[in-house]
C-alpha cells in the first residue's frame, strides 16, 4: 500500500511540474497577458488604454541583418549550444545567446502604429525559424560553420572531430504580421521620421503596470 502511495504522490508531482511549466512558458504568459489588451485600430485609440493590434512590420531605422538567414528584421534571438558529457549525464550547454530589437512600425490597414521597445519594458516571444545540428556524423553547412566562425566557436575539438553544436533562430522579419500589445498614445513628434508625412503618431508604450507585448505568434492575432 505504501508503495502505491509512493508512486501515485511521483505522478502527481510530476503532472504538476508539466503543467506548470507549460503554464509559465514564455509563449503562454504572452499569449495569457495579450487577453487583457483590447484589439482596436490606430484610429480608435484612447490615451492610456491597454490595446493591442496587429499588422505589418516596417522599420523605422537599418534593420538588423539575421545571422544566419541573412533576413533584415528588427528583432533577434540567436542561441548557439554544445552537447557535453558529466560522466554519465549529458546536457546542452549555452555558449552564446543574444537578443536585441529596435524602434520599429507596424502598419494595419493604411494606418502606422509606433512601437517603442526599450530594456525591461516588453515580453518579447518568437517563433522558431531555424535550428541547425551538428555532430560526430553531422558535419555543419557552408553558413553554419561561417555563423560558427563568426561567433568565434570552433566547430571541431582537439581531435578533428566535429562537435555537437545546435543553433537556433527566431527573427521579426520585415514584412511580418506580429501582434503587440501596449498602452495606447498619441504623441506629437519633435523630429520628422523619414517616410512619414504626420506631425502627430499613434504609439503603444509601457507603463509601470503594463509591459510591451510583442509576439509573432499566430495566436495571438488581433
Amino acid at each position: 500500500m505504501a508503495q502505491i502511495t509512493i508512486i501515485i504522490i511521483f505522478f502527481i508531482i510530476t503532472a504538476a511540474i508539466i503543467i506548470a511549466t507549460t503554464y509559465f512558458n514564455s509563449k503562454n504568459t504572452v499569449l495569457r497577458q495579450l487577453k487583457t489588451y483590447t484589439p482596436k485600430s490606430s484610429t480608435q485609440f484612447k490615451t492610456n488604454q491597454p490595446t493591442k493590434i496587429s499588422g505589418t512590420v516596417l522599420e523605422v531605422s537599418e534593420p538588423f541583418i539575421a545571422p544566419y538567414t541573412k533576413r533584415p528584421c528588427i528583432a533577434y534571438i540567436f542561441e548557439v549550444k554544445e552537447r557535453v558529457s558529466n560522466g554519465k549525464h549529458t546536457r546542452w550547454k549555452t555558449l552564446i545567446k543574444k537578443e536585441d530589437i529596435q524602434d520599429f512600425f507596424i502598419e494595419t490597414k493604411g494606418d502606422q502604429v509606433m512601437i517603442k521597445p526599450t530594456k525591461n519594458n516588453y515580453l518579447l516571444y518568437m517563433e522558431q525559424d531555424h535550428k541547425l545540428q551538428s555532430g560526430f556524423f553531422n558535419k555543419p553547412n557552408e553558413n553554419f560553420a561561417a555563423v560558427l566562425k563568426t561567433l568565434g566557436v570552433e566547430n571541431k575539438n582537439w581531435f578533428g572531430i566535429n562537435k555537437s553544436l545546435k543553433y537556433t533562430e527566431r527573427i521579426i522579419e520585415i514584412g511580418e504580421t506580429i501582434t503587440v500589445g501596449g498602452i495606447s498614445k498619441l504623441k506629437s513628434l519633435s523630429e520628422p521620421i523619414e517616410g512619414y508625412n504626420y506631425s502627430k503618431i499613434a504609439t503603444l508604450e509601457s507603463s509601470e503596470t503594463h509591459k510591451l507585448i510583442i509576439t509573432d505568434s499566430p495566436k495571438a492575432k488581433a
